[in-house]
Formats: structure tokens, C-alpha cells, sequence
């Protein structure tokens, strides 16, 4: 016969609880590590719609190393756009790649891709 109270126990083993909060973590740690990248990328598409202002490749390269500036963006810089014309209006697209250190060799790379709108 079965004791009544053992049948009734559920919860959490001591290794489940101690996977469970590695496991929290980790996705922690690498949520901390991500979210500045992803603040930059807005910064750079609010850069390529100000760039977009500009007449001549140079100067919209120039107007986009100026918000770069003074937004701290180090990821990209105006050479590294891709200036097009679409009709009368110009079109300012950039893509580059953010590698992420996690742990020794493993690292995780992000691959971002904007423009102007």
C-alpha cells in the first residue's frame, strides 16, 4: 500500500530547479549582450533616413558619419552605404554583420540589413 502524501508530491528536483535557473540565465546573459546591438541598428536606420536628405553620394555619406557621431554608432560608417536613386527620391541601404562573444569559442552572429524609407 502506498503512503497517501507520496502520491499527491509534485515539484521541482534539485537538478531540475539548478537546470532550470542555468537555463535562465544563460538566456539572460545573452539578452544582455544583444540589446545593446539592437539599439545601435535603430540608431543606423534613424541615421540612413537622415542621410537620405542628401543630394550627392559624398554629402549623404557625410550626413550620415555626422549622426554616427553623434549617436556613437561604430558599427558601420558612411562608406560602408549603399547609395541608390528610386525616381526623384534617394535610397540609403546598409547590411553588416555583429559577432557576439558568448562563451570560448561559440560566438553569435547577427547579420542586419536597413534602409532609408
Amino acid at each position: 500500500m502506498k503512503h497517501p502524501l507520496k502520491s499527491k508530491q509534485r515539484g521541482l528536483s534539485f537538478i531540475g530547479l539548478v537546470l532550470t535557473a542555468a537555463l535562465i540565465v544563460s538566456v539572460f546573459v545573452v539578452g544582455a549582450k544583444l540589446v545593446p546591438t539592437v539599439i545601435e541598428h535603430q540608431a543606423i536606420l534613424k541615421a540612413l533616413n537622415k542621410a537620405q536628405s542628401g543630394n550627392t553620394v559624398p554629402e549623404v555619406r557625410a550626413i550620415f558619419d555626422k549622426a554616427a557621431t553623434i549617436d556613437d554608432i561604430s558599427s558601420v560608417s558612411g562608406k560602408d552605404l549603399e547609395v541608390t536613386k528610386n525616381g526623384e527620391k534617394v535610397v540609403v541601404k546598409v547590411a553588416y554583420n555583429k559577432e557576439i562573444e558568448l562563451v570560448g569559442p561559440a560566438y553569435l552572429l547577427i547579420k542586419y540589413t536597413g534602409s532609408s524609407k
